[in-house]
């Protein structure tokens, strides 16, 4: 005999049931995923303040931990696509000025949490400063100023806030008050009919060879005059489109034409040192370090420097590096340097100054204090 129906009105519990199951189960395997990535975040106990919280590095380190959802990044670039071609909007990290120029958010006004990083920057330049000087080995300071400092024709309305504008003045005033070598890089760069790449936060070939050129005069006087080491230069027989890093920061690097700014075209150069011996020869060794941001691996800056110094220059210039992710690389195998080596051009963006602080700076200041 089948079972009696429910009286109408009421349901079957036993089909309650199988939901609830199902559901907690959906739950306890989230929760477990969750945790799982959590116990790989990696926080140091020192990072757990409420400041890291309320300046949101805490919460952005939780969600990548977190990582993504299946989907998630192909809704995200058609929100993108669609958002900026039918409001113009680039999203929180991406600002267009005139046409087609796109500034970083954080070159125009500070990121939160920025109170009181430049401050302790000031602290930590000082102190590797001192480290470098017992070493004997030269400072050399080359502080690329940002994008809307150098291409401020191009803001079409972009309104930079403060302290924004007057901290390029102030860093390098400490500089000087120091006694430490810098280059200020604003005439030469003010000169170069287009310093930036319209879609980019970098320089152009035409402004790293302005930079590489204003820093070498100052590098020259340290080191006591031009090397031996020749270079040589080649260009490619055309133009290639070149994808700005400020339209794969907007999403909308893998879009179809028409729902991102046009990209720009370049032609590519190529740049070496001539080798007089056999590809098992050693070059000379390195007098010059650069330790650079990404600046320093785009546009053939570091070889645009040592063309004009007359001397290869040992790169160690990391991508996403800001203010002192190569310094501290290099700090931390002083020991190890050459002795060869005569001077360090630490080269970042103006905007880092702005940032606030890293981890890795975090624990560097604590461990001087």
């Amino acid at each position: 005999m089948p079972a009696p129906l429910p009286p109408p009105g009421e349901s079957d519990p036993s089909g309650h049931r199988r939901i609830a199951i199902v559901v907690a189960l959906a739950l306890a395997a989230g929760c477990a995923w969750g945790v799982l990535r959590l116990s790989q975040l990696g926080f140091a106990p020192s990072e757990w303040k409420p400041s890291t919280w309320v300046d949101g590095q805490a919460g952005k380190e939780v969600n990548q931990a977190l990582g993504t959802l299946p989907g998630r990044t192909w809704t995200a670039r058609a929100s993108s696509a669609l958002r900026y071609r039918l409001l113009g909007d680039l999203g929180e990290q991406v600002r267009e000025g005139c046409p087609g120029w796109l500034f970083y958010r954080d070159g125009l006004r500070p990121a939160p949490g920025f109170s009181g990083a430049f401050e302790e920057r000031l602290k930590l330049m000082r102190h590797w400063a001192r480290q470098w000087q017992k070493t004997g080995i030269r400072l050399l300071v080359v502080t690329v100023p940002d994008k809307s400092r150098v291409e401020a024709a191009q803001l079409c309305g972009l309104r930079v806030a403060a302290p924004l504008p007057g901290r390029l003045d102030a860093w390098q005033g400490v500089l000087a008050g120091a006694g430490l070598s810098f280059v200020d890089l604003r005439p030469a760069l003010d000169a170069v009919p287009q310093a930036f790449y319209r879609t980019d936060v970098h320089m152009t070939q035409e402004g790293a060879e302005a930079a590489a050129g204003s820093a070498a005069r100052e590098a020259l006087a340290i080191l006591g005059g031009k090397g031996p080491q020749q270079f040589t230069s080649s260009r490619a027989p055309n133009a290639e489109p070149r994808m700005g890093d400020l339209i794969v920061l907007a999403g909308l690097e893998h879009v179809p034409r028409g729902w991102r700014p046009e990209i720009e075209q370049f032609v590519p150069e190529h740049i070496e040192p001539v080798r007089s011996g056999g590809l098992l020869d050693e070059g000379p060794s390195a007098q010059v370090l650069l330790l650079g941001d990404s600046n320093g691996l785009r546009s053939e800056f570091a070889e645009r420097l040592g063309r004009r110094l007359g001397r290869e220059v040992w790169n160690l210039s990391q991508d996403g590096g800001s203010f002192s992710a190569a310094m501290l690389a290099a700090l931390g195998r002083l020991d190890a340097m050459p002795p060869s080596l005569k001077l360090v051009v630490w080269q970042f963006s103006e905007l880092s100054l702005s940032l606030p602080l890293t981890r890795a700076e975090q624990l560097a200041l604590d461990a001087i204090r």
